[in-house]
């Protein structure tokens, strides 16, 4: 059996999965919180069932030792020893424009994440942190980074740079990186397989839709354009982040709220989009519930989101000089149907003959075409499975 431990460390939490290659099953995963809080406690699922573990996990190196005690615990275990794990597949958020791939780790990869700290300060640091307390602990074991930048960097300079001073591009590293992409890249893939086709053969347009969410053009199995900028904070309206907007908004914002630099950013990322917008939840099924008891501003919310979604889906049809396949995926692309209506409404243009009727059925986990026969451009919802593309890329690096 060749078992892939895959760890996803925030600056407070760790999210895993042990994902066994053969038969691509997920034979256990969990979740460890408050890292260094009061109240910690680790959450853990496997055949055997759940448990919670409530005890003090003051450090990163804490949660993993405990993630791997409990892994290999003669009760609740699903493995014997640690050697039965045979990679260890981290995911890290930016990657700059350093790497285009996945990597197994070593100390130049270790640098360059932490040079690429002001980018993502809030996630590179502590993925940092995963990566060394798992070297520590299993210092024999392969690791390997994923990041969520690499699939995006086949972006054209003319898709990446923005309108500044080119001087401050290179000194600063000021650019459009994007985000999700081992998603993009995960569901790209599989829309061309659903089409039948090799991904050097189709056009797909990829809608990350969640709480964070991001649109990408692949072009023949390319990244060509996507919506996430510098930062996740760019592109279509989300649940607290605003999405693209006028610069200028930024200062005057801070002159008339009297915000410093640290207060805007926070306002930016978790006061806006369409909670915002709303004025009372980022949850897209309080939204939808709350737009059919007739409140105007739910439902101003989810137009306003479907609507920069659609804007994208147009504008990289125009980059790709048409598309074959638009897939939806994430919690809100792949279950909600208010938003996935609208977004469609008014795509025949596209060569879509989209299948309403079928959208609107709850669809859960599965992969499902939305388009009629003989839709010229189909549309189809496809689940996502980050950690799956993280556990294959680890294994492939590493056997």
């Amino acid at each position: 059996m060749h078992n892939i431990l895959i760890i996803n460390a925030g600056s407070s939490s760790i999210k895993y999965q042990l994902i066994e290659m053969e038969g691509k099953t997920v034979p256990a995963k969990g979740l460890v919180e408050r890292i260094g809080i009061e109240g910690s406690r680790l959450k853990y699922k496997s055949d055997s069932g759940k448990i919670i573990i409530e005890k003090p996990i003051p450090t990163h190196d804490e949660a993993i030792k405990l993630v791997l005690e409990t892994l290999v615990d003669s009760e609740m275990g699903v493995i014997k020893s640690m050697d039965e794990i045979k990679a260890v597949g981290h995911r890290v958020l930016h990657g700059g424009d350093k790497f285009t791939g996945s990597v197994l780790v070593d100390d130049s990869v270790l640098a360059a994440i932490e040079e690429n700290a002001p980018l993502a300060p809030l996630h590179n640091m502590a993925q940092k942190k995963g990566i060394e307390a798992c070297m520590k602990i299993m210092p024999n074991t392969p690791m390997v980074v994923v990041f969520d930048t690499a699939f995006h960097q086949t972006m054209p300079p003319k898709a990446y740079l923005y309108g500044i001073p080119y001087e401050d591009y290179e000194e600063f590293k000021i650019r459009r990186y994007g985000f999700h992409g081992t998603s993009h890249r995960y569901v790209s893939l599989r829309t061309a397989k659903l089409l039948g086709k090799k991904p050097e053969e189709c056009r797909v347009i990829v809608c990350h839709l969640g709480n964070g969410s991001s649109v990408s053009a692949v072009d023949h199995g390319k990244c060509v354009d996507t919506s996430m900028g510098l930062t996740p904070l760019e592109g279509v309206i989300m649940g607290t982040r605003c999405g693209s907007i006028d610069p200028a908004i930024v200062g005057k914002l801070m002159e008339w709220k009297g915000m410093n630099s640290q207060e805007i950013d926070e306002y930016l990322n978790k006061k806006c989009g369409v909670l915002g917008i709303s004025g009372f939840s980022s949850d897209f099924r309080d939204l939808g519930d709350a737009a059919e008891q007739g409140n105007k501003r739910a439902q101003l919310a989810l137009e306003a989101f479907s609507y920069s979604v659609k804007k994208y889906i147009g504008s990289y049809a125009a980059v790709m000089n048409g598309v074959d396949a638009i897939a939806f995926t994430g919690g809100i692309g792949e279950n909600d149907e208010i938003v996935r209506r609208m977004v469609m409404t008014g795509m025949e243009y596209l060569g879509i003959d989209f299948d309403f009727a079928l959208s609107d059925k709850p669809q859960r986990g599965i992969e499902l075409e939305l388009t009629k026969p003989g839709s010229t451009t189909r549309v189809f919802i496809v689940p996502t499975n980050e950690e799956l593309a993280i556990a294959t890329d680890t294994y492939e690096l590493t056997t």
